[in-house]
């Protein structure tokens, strides 16, 4: 069975943070725009909510087997918070698989810190027995596909909930 446990991330102008309950009152400023929410739906979670999530993330999957692995990104130059990038990860025969994915706070978008956060992950995921990484895109979220086609990933004919599942398998 494998089991992960996330640890710091360094990129050329990232920190990759495992995420922890005390994240939550400078991440809520950073998750604050309900733009955020118009592909996934739903709102911006007040600090109390996030706080009270984070708690869940923090202390781990219930399921054995399946591993939480979340992370902040921290921009390096100024020590702020700018968004996150999570894997599920999920044992199977063949090692494990990770479904991922990311935010980046509207006052940092378009400036490339979404894809190397999610460079980073992989980086960090392939130091692991991981076979498989998905996620799930909506078809119109033309950014996401963006950091997805910049991280390696590539569209499948397969869809959930409306969203196209995205994938690379490592080898």
């Amino acid at each position: 069975m494998i089991t992960l446990k996330p640890e710091t991330v360094h990129t050329d102008r990232l920190d990759l943070l495992p995420l922890q309950v005390e994240h939550a009152d400078e991440m809520a400023a950073v998750l604050s725009d309900p733009g955020l929410h118009a592909f996934i739906g739903g709102t911006p979670d007040t600090v109390q909510d996030l706080r009270a999530r984070y708690e869940r993330l923090v202390a781990g999957s219930p399921s054995p087997g399946e591993s939480w692995c979340n992370w902040v990104i921290q921009l390096r130059d100024t020590a702020c918070l700018a968004g996150y990038v999570q894997a599920t990860v999920t044992a199977d025969g063949r090692g494990a698989a990770a479904e991922i994915a990311w935010v980046t706070g509207t006052p940092w978008q378009r400036r490339g810190i979404a894809t190397e956060a999610t460079q980073g992950l992989l980086a960090w995921l392939r130091q692991h027995p991981v076979h498989t990484v998905t996620a799930h895109i909506h078809p119109d979220h033309q950014a996401s596909a963006a950091v997805a086609t910049a991280a390696g990933l590539t569209p499948t004919d397969q869809s959930h909930d409306g969203e196209t599942r995205w994938q690379l398998t490592i080898s």
